[in-house]
């Protein structure tokens, strides 16, 4: 699977992290690995412009999803029938979603993977007009999130253990000659 991500605003953010919580729930939702993602991180004026020329709504939002027609996706994680192709872009502004976790009384970094989460739905045809259909997106976005944070915290535990580990085998700082045992050192 290939997703790409472009910060072309001035917050700096966990790319990396972005990139993993929009990978856990394609795979969760059973997305081809040949599928392509864009994820584009944008100023406040950049998302405005968007928001009205495609929404016909004024002033900036969080998060907006712009799918390919090309690519038939799967409904639902149990679904088997995903082909490959272009998902399409999610652009989110770090601005509007730093001030909208402060409101919310979390980190900036949990609202983006809320919203990544958000745009991925709405790539996969997922939507919240609808009482009914807000139900069945937020319900699948917040256990989406749920998976995520747990598998995060299981793999930060695991990599605190390894570094823990290595440290008492006294395995930290040495090069590679010396872990492999050859005791030899160029001077």
């Amino acid at each position: 699977m290939s997703i790409e991500i472009a910060n072309e605003s001035v917050v700096r953010v966990p790319e990396t992290t972005i990139v993993s919580v929009a990978r856990f729930a394609l795979d969760r939702m059973g997305v081809s690995q040949l599928a392509e993602l864009s994820i584009v991180l944008v100023e406040l004026d950049v998302m405005a412009d968007l928001h009205e020329r495609w929404m016909d709504l004024s002033g900036p939002t969080d998060v907006m999803a712009f799918p390919m027609e090309e690519y038939e996706a799967p409904r639902g994680p149990e679904s088997t029938e995903a082909s490959p192709g272009l998902l399409g872009d999610i652009v989110l502004c770090p601005e509007f979603a730093r001030d909208q976790a402060r409101k919310a009384g979390h980190g900036m970094e949990d609202e983006l993977y809320l919203l990544t989460v958000h745009g991925v739905l709405h790539l996969l045809g997922y939507d919240h007009a609808e009482p009914e259909e807000e139900r069945e997106m937020f319900a699948l976005q917040n256990r989406l999130l749920s998976e995520f944070r747990e598998a995060k915290t299981e793999a930060d535990r695991a990599a605190q253990q390894r570094d823990a580990d290595s440290r008492v085998l006294g395995v930290v700082g040495l090069d590679d000659s010396q872990r492999s045992g050859d005791g030899e050192s160029e001077r």
